[in-house]
């Protein structure tokens, strides 16, 4: 069986030849067309929001701020995870969804919630909107 294969890639060459060159013309054509990124994005959604509180120290810039807006949170849909920092007048807040969920659905989600946020002090109307998933 064998034999018989390499008798007739000796005999019919040129047939041969023209099958690998189709073949490696379709392989750089559909190179060119594979959706690959050079640096996967592996993150999570996540949304962030910084507060400025002048003249707080961080135990009330917890109390004040980071407490209240982690509770306004805390029952969004796809809600993963949330982390807070809170340094002197800093108060950080970061939201993350599950895998799938729309940036923006996360934004909009995290702004509403935010105002919800904003009773329980002046501070919070201080929130900054940073870049793409940062509010």
């Amino acid at each position: 069986m064998l034999e018989r294969i390499l008798r007739f890639a000796i005999h019919q060459r040129w047939l041969i030849l023209l099958a690998v060159l189709g073949m490696a013309v379709l392989g750089v054509y559909n190179y060119q067309r594979l959706p690959i990124d050079a640096v996967p994005d592996i993150t999570n959604v996540q949304v962030q929001i910084n507060t400025e509180a002048p003249g707080y120290s961080p135990l009330e810039a917890e109390q004040r701020i980071t407490f209240p807006i982690e509770t306004a949170m805390a029952g969004l849909p796809n809600l993963e995870q949330t982390r807070s920092l809170s340094r002197y007048g800093l108060s950080q807040v970061t939201v993350a969804f599950r895998d799938g969920t729309s940036i923006y659905l996360a934004r909009q989600l995290v702004r509403a919630n935010r105002r919800i946020g904003r009773k329980h002090g002046q501070a919070v109307f201080h929130a900054s909107l940073l870049r793409g998933a940062f509010i």
